[in-house]
């Protein structure tokens, strides 16, 4: 299939990327949230750039989608580089009761100033940013304890920000997902196409699976093979991607009329069993594709 630059910036972006400088005074810490299974592509390098060295954690969201061994591998990255990193999962609220004592820890120092200037009560504030549909604002109803910010399975939701106030000590200030105006790095692009931070409207259905497949023959061609019934020698007879999806397609019976393969199903099936785990916990980048770029 033909393969055009992945790009999409709408105009709230720029506006929450202008938001998001001006109220980083406001704030005492900054939450980044990661997609676990693409940790560098997730990753907004505006954000750095805006925080200005602001404390940072990360959040490696969505974690129980992703591979265990990748996620014990991206964690030991974040602590050789001094960075604080959770692994979490927001919709099933796991490992988010190490938030608050991590976030006490990064900011031991300006606690003991709250306290010794009889300050100690004095809730922390938090600015939490990320790519559209990394979980932002089902992290922050985790955290306040109801539904305060809006959270849906589909990028662009949040459009303005908005200060939470949880019972843990901690003000949430939400932003809206903000990706960046150019992917130098064009896998860049497919990878957040791939996990759904980009619109699917964006993109045709089939390429979208193309990209999946792409991924899949390379870093989980067994997990591949093992859900659509096939030998990893019939997937490397495949000359391109959309030949796999084809061939998945007549796997599955997906036959219309005249005996051509339904692809716009097939490319359907693809997308959904690979974003909810059916096909395995896989992840798209590792540690080594971070250092290999000079990241």
């Amino acid at each position: 299939m033909p393969s055009e630059i992945i790009q999409w910036f709408p105009g709230h972006m720029a506006k929450t990327k202008r938001l998001i400088k001006e109220s980083l005074p406001l704030v005492d810490i900054v939450i980044e949230i990661l997609d676990a299974r693409i940790p560098l592509s997730s990753h907004n390098p505006d954000i750095e750039k805006l925080s200005e060295g602001k404390p940072r954690l990360i959040l490696l969201n969505k974690a129980s989608l992703a591979s265990p061994d990748a996620n014990s591998k991206w964690e030991r990255y974040y602590r050789d580089l001094g960075v604080r990193c959770i692994l979490t999962d927001c919709n099933a609220g796991t490992g988010l009761s190490s938030i608050m004592p991590t976030v006490r820890s990064i900011l031991s120092e300006k606690l003991e100033r709250y306290s010794a200037k009889g300050m100690s009560n004095r809730n922390l504030k938090a600015m939490v940013v990320g790519i559209p549909n990394s979980g932002k604002s089902t992290f922050i109803n985790r955290i306040a304890g109801g539904s305060k910010a809006k959270a849906e399975n589909r990028p662009g939701v949040t459009r303005t920000q908005q200060w939470i106030r949880t019972s843990v000590g901690l003000d949430l200030l939400d932003t809206p997902g903000v990706l960046w105006p150019k992917f130098e790095d064009e896998t860049v692009g497919e990878n957040l196409a791939a996990t759904g931070a980009i619109k699917d409207s964006v993109l045709d259905s089939e390429r979208i699976a193309c990209i999946i497949c792409n991924r899949l023959r390379s870093v989980a061609k067994a997990e591949l093979a093992a859900r659509y019934k096939l030998t990893e020698a019939q997937i490397d007879a495949c000359d391109t991607d959309y030949d796999l999806l084809t061939l998945i397609g007549r796997k599955r019976g997906f036959l219309i009329s005249g005996g051509e393969i339904d692809t716009e199903r097939a490319a359907a099936i693809v997308t959904d069993e690979f974003r909810s785990a059916k096909i395995g916990r896989i992840t798209l980048e590792l540690p080594s594709d971070a250092v290999a770029e000079g990241v």
